[in-house]
């Protein structure tokens, strides 16, 4: 727990070298503060804040700068969002988010919009698409993998090893096969695996486990590179943190290029309300120590489909990300509410 004059030099910390990226020292944050403390007990304070991980010193000043979780303190109780400030919000609504656009182009313009106006990369996740099959079938590769092949009612095509405990036989593959395209064909993946767990001890063994092992191979995310739109990576180029450091560079574009990890990334806050906060370092979900997220959900019809956010340094104003997120957000979800031509 920190006192109230820990608190303040920490926030006053935080909120200077988001501002300049310059560390901070004792004279500056007695300054930033507005306390009337001696050089030496704001020292001492900073002694006890970097003891608690909450700020470091780089080796080349003698000033402190936030860590991630120093930076998530900060987020967590110190940070205030002004609701004033955003004049280029105005003219969002009439720079492709409204009604009655193509729902692809919508998102496209969503992830423009919010790295024009964070400066940052700006990344939507569209919704996921109900894998419905038309026509299952399975191909034996070896003793225990099997190709499973998919096709969709408008005649898409996916393709998907599985491996079993078990070996079947090619016979056993296609009877299983013919029973699934009798019984199943038409479900979505999601609709399939709710029968299964009910219907699971009145099937055929070896239908039953190969059935659940297609359903399971499914995957959680969208694959297709069109399921996340990307825009704005351009403007890390500018960033110190990462523009000093090609090696790091080349890990955050490397990151854009895997749209699959990218849309895990943003995935984890689909199902929450509201804007969240994720600061590098901090958990598994930010894969990169210099890295924080912004992100929201935005909904169709009252339903969570989809993620949206900006990803940038830890050196980032959050208030403003707050904002900017957060309007895209519901200017998203109004506009994909909305039925065609109104």
């Amino acid at each position: 727990m920190l006192d109230d004059r820990a608190k303040r030099l920490l926030k006053a910390l935080v909120e200077r070298y988001i501002d300049d990226g310059q560390p901070v020292g004792s004279r500056t944050l007695a300054k930033a503060a507005g306390l009337e403390l001696s050089p030496a007990t704001i020292r001492n304070v900073m002694s006890d804040l970097e003891e608690l991980g909450l700020i470091a010193s780089p080796h080349t000043s003698a000033g402190r700068i936030p860590t991630a979780r120093g930076y998530r303190l900060f987020v967590d109780t110190m940070l205030t969002v002004r609701r004033e400030g955003l004049s280029p919000m105005g003219s969002m609504n009439g720079r492709g988010l409204e009604g009655g656009q193509q729902p692809q182009r919508v998102l496209s313009n969503a992830a423009q919009m919010l790295s024009n106006l964070s400066q940052f990369v700006g990344v939507v996740v569209a919704p996921r698409r109900a894998s419905v099959f038309r026509h299952i079938e399975f191909l034996s590769l070896s003793d225990r993998r099997v190709l499973v092949i998919l096709v969709s009612p408008d005649g898409d095509v996916q393709n998907r090893i599985i491996h079993t405990q078990v070996s079947f036989t090619q016979s056993q593959l296609l009877e299983a096969a013919n029973f699934l395209n009798a019984h199943y064909a038409g479900l979505t993946m999601e609709e399939v695996r709710r029968r299964l767990k009910t219907e699971v001890d009145a099937l055929r063994g070896e239908i039953a486990v190969l059935m659940q092992a297609a359903v399971n191979a499914d995957p959680d995310v969208p694959e297709a590179a069109e399921d996340v739109v990307v825009s704005g990576e351009r403007n890390l180029l500018s960033v110190s943190e990462f523009s000093n450091d090609m090696g790091n560079l080349r890990r955050m574009f490397d990151l854009f290029e895997q749209k699959t990890q990218l849309i895990r990334l943003l995935d984890v806050s689909d199902q929450a309300e509201g804007v969240r906060i994720y600061i590098g370092g901090e958990s598994q979900v930010v894969p990169f120590e210099d890295l924080s997220v912004v992100t929201a959900p935005y909904e169709v019809d009252g339903q969570v489909v989809g993620t949206l956010g900006v990803i940038g340094p830890q050196r980032m104003p959050y208030d403003r990300m707050i904002q900017i997120v957060d309007v895209t957000s519901k200017l998203v979800s109004n506009a994909l509410s909305q039925p065609k031509g109104s």
